[in-house]
């Protein structure tokens, strides 16, 4: 290893140290931070982020990024140095088209615009966050404007979560799955076949609650001694290093999937960031392919294993123990059909597979609309209301059900949802890949035996961190493009099912 490229990785090493510090400081504001705390923790996170971003862009930077490339000229493109070249040089040019007074900005109004939501989603009310929403969306299309696009401004944001990716894309991906998915919703809605979910609903004493989900996100594989479970308004998980993965969530004690499958999703999360390769903590190569694959994993684990038939065997004597009034009489079947009824709801985090993705639809909509200046901030609630009625044929009955529910655009997430999507698009491929490795992976779920599932991602996905970008990762997994259909065709398949359609 030449002595450029180990100066330019400890170069990049403190840009990575200092976000990971950033991210602590995030955790702690959503979990423990007094509220008083918010305007010095936004001049924390401002202060931080300048100094990673001046890191980052410095001439030192630029000097050793390009002593590199020429020294590692003619190496294979596949090795780990090259492709960790790529990724610097990507995130340098990125980072070069951002001033860092915008950085220092984002990120002290973040802190700032958060507290603002957790305060009007408490007390539903919208007026309360519109301005520092108003804020957030306008630093959004500054930034756009600096990073750049030939189409849409859409463009410029998806391709921090998804590289590559375009507004086009994104819209063709929706217009794709959405017939399939509308018709499916509109056959279960006209079955005779009536679900009954009565068994989730009742009293669940939360520290009941708690136990159950640190047994079951120790049964699938993450590891609590290098993470923790705490209560946050919006459940996240938060890596400070594949050493320090931390996920919250948050408990219901009168609906029991509101917290069991939060935590699966975000343990789903923290799995793929404690797999991250030891050779590459500290490094650009550290972490997860893209946003959209980090949601394949958690969608993964949250859905295609926790609401299958052969998880609700596995957890169901878990529940009895627990909870005897609302399972003693019940019966593995009960519980699978409950925790697979569909019927529309007001809030994403707790939709059905198959009324999900219009969750998504309805944000990326709104979202782009508001980047484009053909929807304001203060019309956003009615705009809301009116897509909730037209999807799924339900209205909001107040702004903290509605559009207060999401913490992303509050926190600057804007152009992140669709990664939702893909990550369920990713989620079938990879489950029907899977399923060819792992004939008898039912069975193993089944006895509580997720060892050779998460080896097989470990090995499959984990591994390689961010060495590839998603279109390369899928296809060397699976042996094919990212298609929508094995993700539409498992929903058709297991909806038909359990609806007799």
């Amino acid at each position: 290893m030449s002595d450029n490229l180990n100066q330019l990785k400890a170069r990049f090493n403190q840009t990575i140290r200092l976000s990971e510090a950033a991210r602590l400081l995030s955790w702690d504001q959503q979990t423990y931070m007094p509220s008083a705390a918010a305007a010095g923790r936004a001049e924390q996170a401002a202060t931080i982020s300048q100094i990673a971003h001046e890191l980052s862009v410095s001439d030192e930077m630029c000097r050793l990024l390009e002593r590199c490339e020429a020294d590692l000229r003619g190496q294979p493109d596949d090795s780990d140095d090259v492709r960790m070249l790529q990724v610097i040089r990507r995130q340098y040019d990125l980072n070069t088209k951002l001033p860092a007074t915008l950085m220092a900005e984002v990120a002290r109004h973040q802190a700032i615009a958060h507290a603002c939501w957790q305060r009007a989603r408490a007390a539903n009310d919208f007026s309360a966050l519109a301005p520092a929403l108003e804020k957030m969306f306008d630093l959004a299309r500054q930034g756009a404007e600096y990073l750049g696009y030939s189409d849409h401004i859409y463009d410029a944001l998806i391709d921090i979560y998804e590289p590559g990716m375009k507004y086009a894309d994104v819209a063709a991906m929706f217009s794709e799955i959405k017939p399939r998915l509308t018709r499916l919703v509109y056959a279960i809605a006209a079955s005779k076949v009536s679900v009954d979910d009565s068994l989730l609903r009742g009293s669940f004493p939360v520290d009941q609650q708690k136990s159950l989900t640190q047994t079951l996100v120790g049964a699938l594989g993450y590891d609590l001694a290098r993470g923790r479970i705490d209560e946050a308004a919006h459940p996240f998980c938060s890596s400070s290093g594949r050493e320090d993965v931390r996920i919250t969530t948050r408990y219901n004690p009168e609906l029991l999937p509101q917290g069991l499958y939060a935590s699966i999703h975000e343990a789903g999360h923290a799995m793929y960031e404690q797999g991250s390769p030891a050779k590459f903590e500290g490094t650009a190569l550290a972490g997860a392919a893209s946003t959209g694959f980090h949601e394949s994993q958690s969608r993964l684990w949250e859905n295609l294993v926790g609401r299958s038939r052969a998880f609700c065997q596995f957890i169901y004597p878990f529940l009895v123990e627990r909870f005897p009034g609302s399972f003693a009489s019940g019966g593995e079947e009960l519980l699978y059909r409950a925790v697979n009824r569909v019927t529309p709801t007001m809030i994403r985090v707790e939709a059905d597979e198959v009324t999900y993705n219009l969750h998504v639809l309805i944000r990326f909509e709104l979202e782009s609309e508001m980047l484009a200046g053909t929807l304001n901030v203060s019309d956003l609630p009615d705009a809301w209301n009116s897509r909730m009625e037209s999807y799924l044929g339900i209205t909001p009955s107040n702004d903290a059900e509605g559009v207060l529910q999401d913490v992303h655009w509050s926190g600057g997430l804007i152009g992140y949802f669709p990664t939702y999507t893909i990550g369920n698009l990713l989620s079938g491929q990879l489950w029907h890949a899977i399923g060819n490795a792992l004939p008898n992976l039912p069975e193993q779920i089944s006895r509580g035996e997720f060892a050779p599932l998460l080896e097989w991602l470990r090995v499959n996905v984990h591994q390689y961190g961010q060495k590839y970008r998603t279109a390369e990762l899928i296809e060397m997994t699976t042996g094919e493009p990212l298609s929508a259909h094995y993700f539409v065709d498992y929903l058709t398949a297991k909806y038909s099912e359990i609806y007799r359609l």
